[in-house]
């Protein structure tokens, strides 16, 4: 069986039936006439899956040029895709393809190519007018991500120089006005009057949505444990509610497992086995593979259960839903500009998210809608979502504008200004990290090579200090490990066997040791026996990955001319004489210093960590890590998140209190 025959059920769906095919020639024309469309319909609509194939089959793919339809998140961008191959009967990566970090699908004969925001501004890198590209999609810009409003930004400079250029701005909400004053306000143009909105520049079409109404339900009192009213909330829909799939709303990965492992436990005390319910998780995390499964028909007497994160809220249309169970909580992004930590903080949705939520269960019939808050509560939400440049930490968005050629960011035409106090310390760290020079320009070959790895700016800034430390191939090998957004651990109902499976990789000095043990012993056995991940309860498609992950990094190492072969640690002939006497644990601790120095945190008496500067934030070392309940003086880490009310800190390892002032003295000084 070939790509092209295994379509996705589920969603064929009659072009001709969505609300955009009746807009088609108006869209077509004003595409044509103004350089700025904004695009208002709600998801669902078609205007994801429909303009673009429009816009090939109007001719805008004609001298060779491609149509972009960026996206905010990757399983947005990999699914649209492959409806759209589906749709025209093509093999996915011929005539449509898509493009997300480490993963590139498309060819010479791409025509259509969907890509998140991020990868695009990538691409910049390369050709700064993005000169391939007739179209350019920006879809779900009303999400506000950090990408998407850079993106923006850019393609404002671009449309100066390259005025063919055509820019769709797609938006779920009516912030449409905003996005065309946008464009339009310039210092070289007047803003237009109100009898012409969008004076030459650009229209706004709205398209209909085919929302059925959607019954919503709160409680009449607040609750705490709202997993568990949802549990419940599930088992009663499946009691008294006729067909139709389930959608929960819930924070992120950790939860949402443990939300399948409740309903799991208890569909076997089900009465009525006739209708089974099949509990389906969707987050950023999972491979495409299994992000798929939630779009395919439910086998016969099955209820889909999908456990879903925000992904679900705007980004991508599962059919078939018509109960939707909403938290009333999302993980949104929080940076402390004083303590330099940015978290995962679980954070009350915004009434324009509610809303969002409650209109997926009325997609293809009358729905239901089951709010796990009260409607006082609701009634104090936000309207909307602060976007995520006022509460982000900046250093990589800094680090790319500079690489584009956008050297003074306070000139930059941001869509929401960021706050100064983000921007200032975004500067230091790139500074700290050796990116900048004392004129804030990007270092020649550091600051430059930073910019252009598909990494953080700290990860990237280990990998490419990583010769000197004589420990190039190992850092290479934790860089691809920590990057992954899968788990490489299955879970498995004996904990304490997945323990002790775990304990076999454990390298006292912390969790990027032990990542390093895995992946050899990954690469030396497990590629070559199936059963060897099963063993030892390792993902075999998150290592898979990792492998893969790791060959692009060595070839964007390899592009700089950068020595990458693979008898560093037997030979370190690179490292600095400073470093070649040091055990190779310590020379890979120490280049992990050189990059994470802002997130060095010292062991208290109680076994939690404090920053350097953190005042209050007390973090804890995650159960998953090797330092959960070890005893260490300093450490790094390089993830923070927060559940409940703790912060947890995670890919934690041991280092001296001396590195943080060797490798980062602009950073740390020592009291006299």
């Amino acid at each position: 069986m070939t790509d092209t025959d295994c379509f996705i059920p589920a969603l064929h769906k009659p072009a001709s039936l969505l609300p955009i095919a009746r807009h088609k020639e108006a869209l077509l024309y004003t595409i044509e006439t103004f350089p700025v469309t904004v695009l208002i319909g709600q998801t669902g609509s078609g205007k994801t899956t429909q303009l673009p194939q429009y816009l090939e089959q109007g001719g805008w793919c004609n001298d060779g040029k491609l149509i972009a339809a960026t996206q905010p998140r990757r399983v947005a961008a990999t699914t649209v895709a492959k409806r759209v191959a589906e749709e025209m009967r093509c093999q996915l990566g011929q005539e449509v393809g898509y493009s997300i970090r480490f993963e590139d699908v498309t060819s010479a004969s791409t025509r259509i190519k969907f890509l998140t925001d991020g990868l695009l501004l990538r691409e910049a890198l390369v050709d700064p007018l993005l000169s391939r590209y007739s179209v350019i999609m920006v879809d779900e810009a009303h999400e506000r991500s950090l990408s998407s409003d850079m993106l923006l930004g850019v393609l404002k400079k671009i449309r100066k120089r390259r005025p063919e250029l055509r820019i769709v701005v797609s938006s779920a909400t009516l912030q449409a006005e905003d996005f065309l004053r946008f464009f339009v306000v310039d210092d070289a143009e007047t803003a237009p009057s109100a009898a012409e909105p969008g004076g030459s520049i650009g229209r706004i079409i709205s398209i209909e949505g085919r929302a059925f109404p959607v019954d919503i339900h709160y409680l009449t009192d607040s609750c705490d444990e709202y997993l568990e009213r949802a549990v419940r909330t599930v088992f009663d829909i499946h009691a008294s509610e006729p067909e139709g799939d389930i959608l929960i709303f819930l924070t992120g990965r950790e939860e949402i497992e443990t939300a399948i492992e409740m309903i799991a436990d208890r569909i076997p005390s089900l009465r009525n086995d006739a209708d089974k319910l099949l509990p389906l998780p969707l987050y950023a995390g999972l491979t495409t593979e299994q992000q798929m499964y939630v779009f395919e028909t439910a086998p016969e007497n099955h209820r889909k259960l999908i456990c879903a994160t925000n992904i679900a809220e705007a980004s991508v249309t599962i059919d078939g839903i018509a109960f939707v169970i909403d938290s009333g909580f999302v993980k949104l992004r929080a940076y402390n500009p004083v303590t330099a930590i940015e978290t995962l903080t679980a954070t009350p949705v915004s009434k324009a998210s509610a809303t969002q939520r409650a209109g997926r269960a009325g997609r293809t019939k009358a729905g239901k809608c089951y709010r796990l808050y009260t409607e006082a509560a609701f009634n104090k939400l936000e309207a909307a979502t602060a976007p995520e440049i006022q509460r982000s930490n900046l250093a990589p968005t800094i680090l790319q504008l500079k690489a584009l050629g956008i050297d003074n960011i306070a000139r930059f035409d941001f869509l929401t200004p960021p706050p100064a106090e983000l921007i200032v310390r975004a500067l230091e760290l790139l500074y700290s990290l050796g990116a900048l020079d004392e004129y804030a320009k990007l270092t020649v070959p550091l600051g430059i090579r930073m910019a252009e790895l598909a990494l953080g700016p700290m990860l990237a800034k280990c990998l490419l200090s990583a010769p000197t430390f004589g420990c190039l191939s190992e850092m290479l090998t934790i860089a691809a490990m920590t990057s992954l957004q899968g788990n490489i651990w299955f879970s498995h109902d004996s904990k304490k066997a997945e323990e002790t499976a775990r304990r076999k990789f454990a390298v006292e000095e912390g969790d990027h040791l032990t990542l390093l043990n895995v992946y050899q012993a990954f690469v030396t056995k497990g590629k070559k026996e199936a059963k060897w991940c099963q063993q030892h309860y390792l993902n075999f498609k998150s290592m898979s990955r990792a492998v893969s992950i790791r060959n692009q990094l060595r070839r964007y190492l390899e592009r700089f001319g950068i020595d990458v072969s693979e008898s560093l640690a037997t030979n370190p002939t690179t490292a600095s004489k400073a470093h070649d006497s040091q055990p190779l644990h310590e020379r890979i601790r120490r280049c992990l210093t050189s990059g994470f120095f802002a997130h060095a945190a010292r062991m208290q008496a109680d076994g939690t960590f404090r920053t350097v500067d953190s005042g209050s934030l007390v973090l804890h070392a995650h159960p998953s890590s090797l330092m959960f309940n070890r005893k260490a003086d300093w450490v790094v880490f390089t993830e923070v998140m927060e559940t409940g009310e703790k912060t947890y800190v995670r890919d934690v390892s041991k280092i001296e209190k001396g590195w943080l002032v060797e490798y980062a003295p602009e950073y740390y000084r020592v009291r006299p």
